[in-house]
Formats: C-alpha cells, structure tokens, sequence
C-alpha cells in the first residue's frame, strides 16, 4: 500500500471516530461475508457502527485522542464499534453477540477504550454485567420515591385514624 493511500484511509479513520470518545475493538476475521453481513445487520439494528481498520493505520489516526490506548499492542486487523445507547449497553450487546458462536464464528472482543482507559477481553466481560443508563435511572427513581411514599403512608395513617375518630364523633353528636 503507498504512502498516499495509508494517508487517505488514516484520514478517513480520524474523520469517522472523531466524535467518538468510547469504544470497543472486535475481532471479525475468519467470517464469510454472509455472516459478516448479518453481524452488521444485528449490529444496526442495535445502533452500533462498524469500522474495520489496520490496527497501524487506526493507532496512527486515534493519536492524541482518548482512543488510541484501545490499539496498543494489537497487530493485523480489527473491527471497531461503537454506539447503542451507552457504552454500558454497546458491550452488553457485543457480549450477547459474541456468546452466539455458531451464528458469529470468530467473532471476539479484543479490547477496547472506556475514559480514555485500555480495556482487555476480561474487563469487558466484567463491564456487560454493570446496570446500563436505563437501569441505572430505574434503580435511582426507586431510591428517591422509596422513602417518599414511606412519608406519605406515615403521614396518611395517623390522619386517617384522626379522621375516623372525628367523623364517628360527629356521627354521634
């Protein structure tokens, strides 16, 4: 490959991860191109991109941004993807994806970036079992109602009892 064509496609790689600040990089070497094909199909209808890079080319492109760390040490070809509706939810879904063997074979994390911290395989695994955004509000709005229907049935208890006693007594006047 010239100078002038890894020029171009380093540029093109900085152009589309620009906005990117997380991300994971996955293995899809070894798929033919149907499975490749449906592994994008399931990947968009998640909302997740797909960019295959050289690992070169991509550490050359992400230099001084807080991507690069997830393309040190990585030779050969990757895919990177990023997107859903957090980086929680993009590793669950590439979890659950990847734990489908038969339909995608070969297809693996080998890493990734969170924070502008590296991630190996294992740490990964680890991130899919953290409550995504979604769950993270749920569990947020159960603490704040919590003890506000707590205060609401303390406060309604005492009254309705005052209030039975005042509308027998007025009962039997």
């Amino acid at each position: 490959m010239s100078k002038q064509v890894k020029e171009l496609i380093t540029s093109e790689i900085k152009n589309r991860l620009s906005s990117v600040q997380d991300c994971l990089v996955v293995n899809v070497v070894g798929m033919d191109a149907i499975k490749t094909t449906n592994l994008r199909k399931a990947l968009r209808r998640r909302n997740i991109s797909v960019v295959v890079v050289k690992n070169n080319l991509a550490r050359k492109a992400t230099e001084g941004t807080s991507l690069h760390p997830a393309f040190l040490g990585l030779k050969g070809s990757s895919a990177v993807v990023y997107g859903g509706e957090d980086f929680v939810s993009l590793v669950k879904d590439i979890v659950e994806i990847q734990a489908q063997e038969k339909e995608f074979p070969g297809f693996e994390t080998r890493g990734g970036v969170m924070d502008g911290e590296a991630l190996n395989p294992n740490k990964v695994k680890e991130i899919a079992k953290w409550p995504n955004r979604r769950e993270q509000l749920a569990m947020l709005v159960g603490q704040i109602l919590g003890p506000g229907a707590q205060l609401a049935a303390q406060l309604k208890g005492p009254g309705g009892k005052l209030a039975g006693q005042i509308k027998k007594m007025a009962g039997e006047e």
